[in-house]
């Protein structure tokens, strides 16, 4: 007689091991309100001193002072991933330096008025990993 295996259970992680998964990975999704809604946009990301330098296709306006951004990796045939959810105030880069610097090392989605870079200061960083196995 053959049991159906466990189903995957989400198990909380450090907020260090998030960071490291954060940092082993290139794409996520800004989410923030505008208006009534909640919109969700595709980002990428790199990892520097402590902060998120995030690209993603929108209006430098229209990016509230604080933003949350997700990341995750799921492997929905093994039922295994994790996901990583970092809150907190964000910035649209002014430098010239800077974002021409970050315009040729970090791809975009669109170029144009819906291409920003936004700077993410880490206030809150959770995460969980999918995991498998007897609960």
């Amino acid at each position: 007689m053959s049991t159906a295996p466990a189903p995957p259970r989400m198990v909380e992680i450090s907020g260090a091991e998030a960071l490291w998964l954060l940092e082993g990975s290139s794409l996520g999704r800004l989410v923030y309100p505008q208006r009534e809604l909640t919109v969700v946009r595709p980002a990428r990301h790199v990892g520097e001193y402590g902060r998120l330098i995030v690209r993603a296709p929108v209006q430098a306006v229209a990016v509230p002072t604080t933003v949350t951004y997700h990341v995750d990796e799921i492997r929905t045939v093994h039922g295994t991933g994790w996901a990583v959810t970092v809150h907190g105030p964000a910035d649209v880069l002014g430098d010239a330096d800077e974002v021409a610097h970050y315009r040729r090392t970090l791809p975009g989605w669109t170029h144009g008025p819906h291409d920003t870079l936004l700077r993410l200061h880490p206030q809150s960083v959770t995460g969980f990993r999918l995991a498998r196995g007897e609960t």
